[in-house]
């Protein structure tokens, strides 16, 4: 797998879950992903995705079939049989029709077989991102605020905002979150994957940037000992 186009970014930004024992394959796909702006987590079997998943929520798995222990198609076997819908990229080196089939049959949404270019593995995370969403444009607005996810801008009374990547996640989670109060710690496992743990300290500074650059027309409330809440805003109002 080439890292080559690991600029390439569809503008929303997912948590993943990788499940590979390759440890160079496991580490080149999460360091592909990670360039797409993705927040990844990387175990070697199926019994360790099943902890990690307990602890996090995440959006999309890329699966290998070739697992030690537990192997992938038990895996996905157990987890549409638990009822849960993630999305999963099945990544394995074996070609035949059956193998596919039988993926797919179990609930696999896709199926990648190696070796892959890392524009191909791209390409289809970006379609299961259009297919979760359920459309093409993710244009969100709140009152004056109005977010393009698929272009990754924001504008403000019809201004351009300038939101570097940790702001603009804040935003994405608190709108995915409007009118409910999130703690400091949840906005933080959101960002970060367990390798690159964010404190509550910096939380409180991008917040606090986010509000400056919202100038007051988007509330962002502290919930004092408990987190932040962004409040819904039915109309755009008139600056004074």
């Amino acid at each position: 797998m080439r890292l080559d186009s690991a600029h390439l970014f569809s503008g929303i930004t997912m948590r993943v879950l990788v499940i590979e024992d390759d440890p160079l394959l496991a580490d080149g796909i999460t360091q592909l992903m990670r360039a797409s702006h993705h927040n990844v987590d990387s175990v070697a079997s199926a019994e360790l995705a099943i902890s990690a998943m307990k602890k996090e929520a995440f959006e999309l798995i890329l699966l290998d079939v070739g697992l030690p222990g537990m192997d992938g198609f038990e895996f996905l076997r157990r987890l549409r049989s638990d009822k849960l819908y993630t999305p999963v990229l099945l990544l394995t080196a074996r070609d035949a029709l059956n193998e596919k089939v039988r993926g797919l049959n179990l609930g696999a949404d896709d199926y990648l077989t190696k070796p892959f270019a890392s524009e191909e593995l791209l390409a289809r995370v970006a379609a299961l991102e259009r297919r979760m969403h359920g459309r093409v444009d993710r244009r969100r607005a709140n009152g004056p605020l109005l977010l393009d996810e698929e272009a990754h801008r924001a504008w403000l009374d019809g201004k351009a905002l300038d939101l570097p990547l940790r702001e603009w996640a804040i935003l994405i989670f608190l709108l995915d979150n409007v009118e409910r109060v999130v703690s400091k710690e949840r906005i933080a496992r959101a960002l970060c994957n367990w390798e690159q743990d964010m404190s509550g300290k910096a939380v409180e500074v991008y917040v606090s940037r986010l509000r400056n650059k919202l100038e007051g027309r988007i509330a962002i409330r502290t919930v004092r000992g408990i987190g932040y809440m962004l409040e819904e805003c039915h109309a755009a109002q008139q600056p004074a």
